[in-house]
């Protein structure tokens, strides 16, 4: 029996983000196993008793008011919260990698970091945050005991510029198959959509997402149906000013969809998923598209074309993106169906929850006895 915990996320059932997924999906899988896991949670105040979510142990650990370093010192109070009674320690994000290296030497732990593609360049950060996570990202190639990364092009790109780092192991995200009549149409018609006759995106309003892109590639392009766009679209930035003033009857912005139902609607019954993400690594979103069978369109780029494969089309441009959009609109039904398949069958291969957590098991396993299997190694 392994005695696990995993750090940096806000707290599980997840209501917010691929972390908080991540963790839950697999902390109840390691708990149906026989293994013991605790998953810390952000909480408003000191001294809240201990939780559990299907066998996981959560333990709420209040988080600092100090604005752009609350999620800092967070970690650090549940690494030092963690310090006793665990295994291993699995700490999700490279924020406070620092700090990993003090509950290693210091305090004798195994400590795994999962570096969660290049944070360091999301353009969400100020120049001074971004240069902070770009050092951490050199901090965490030797302040834990190993990094963990989601994508096969992240673990490589890891090795590649620290290759005496600490060992570098890739197991990928996972996502749930959907079945394709698990979900009725009716909660189109508040958007006014029309089943298989929309364009999908799902994504933060950042640059890297190529948001506008996919705006001006749709506006360019000879497909009739409309573009609707899920994400929190305020406007506090001069970007998330550019897409809102874009927003019409042919460009839905809809702003966030947190209620799962809703958002799996409008993923299933998608004409087409636009996929511009290029900074992650094993995108929880792009997953979900092939997940449901969607026919997608992915920006290209070495960690999207991982995951898609040859199930879905690519661009890097807005006239790319016209092209393929036009080509999307042109599918016979047989090659739509075969897409989808496709699509499937990638998730049902390589990406179920079960066979991730099969993966994370066994690591874990082998470095607490001290005994990595030879695959595992940078």
């Amino acid at each position: 029996m392994l005695r696990i915990a995993i750090l940096g996320t806000r707290g599980i059932p997840a209501s917010y983000g691929g972390f908080e997924t991540f963790a839950e999906q697999l902390a109840t899988r390691l708990v149906a196993r026989g293994h013991q896991v605790t998953v810390y949670a952000e909480a408003d105040s000191a001294g809240l008793p201990d939780t559990w979510h299907q066998g996981v142990r959560i333990r709420h650990i209040q988080r600092p008011r100090w604005g752009a370093a609350s999620v800092i010192a967070y970690d650090c109070r549940c690494l030092a919260d963690a310090r006793h009674g665990h295994d291993l320690l699995y700490m999700l994000g490279y924020g406070a990698a620092w700090a990993c290296w003090w509950a290693r030497k210091v305090w004798g732990q195994k400590v795994w970091l999962n570096v969660d593609g290049l944070e360091w360049a999301r353009s969400k950060w100020s120049p001074l945050a971004r240069a902070y996570l770009r050092v951490m990202e050199w901090v965490s190639s030797w302040a834990p005991t190993r990094v963990l990364a989601d994508a096969q092009a992240i673990a490589d790109r890891y090795r590649q510029i620290y290759p005496h780092g600490v060992p570098c192991s890739f197991i990928a995200y996972g996502a749930p198959l959907v079945d394709a009549g698990a979900q009725n149409t009716d909660a189109l018609a508040q958007w006014g959509l029309q089943p298989g006759r929309y364009v999908l995106v799902v994504a933060r309003p950042e640059p890297e997402n190529h948001v506008l892109e996919i705006i001006q590639g749709h506006a360019r392009g000879t497909c009739a149906w409309p573009l609707v766009i899920v994400g929190d679209i305020k406007p506090v930035t001069a970007y998330q000013r550019t897409l809102l003033a874009h927003a019409s009857e042919r460009v839905k912005l809809i702003g966030g969809v947190y209620d799962s139902a809703l958002l799996g609607c409008l993923r299933l019954h998608a004409g087409c998923h636009v996929h511009g993400h290029s900074v992650g690594g094993t995108n929880p979103s792009l997953l979900e598209a092939l997940a449901c069978g969607n026919v997608v369109i992915a920006h290209d780029n070495p960690f999207n074309r991982e995951v898609a494969r040859s199930a879905a089309l690519y661009f890097q441009s807005p006239q790319e993106l016209a092209e393929c959009l036009a080509s999307v609109a042109a599918l016979t039904p047989v090659a739509r169906q075969s897409m989808a398949e496709q699509a499937r069958q990638i998730v049902a291969t390589h990406y179920t929850w079960e066979g991730i957590a099969d993966a994370y098991e066994a690591l874990m396993q082998a470095e607490v006895a001290g005994a990595v299997p030879p695959a595992a190694r940078p």
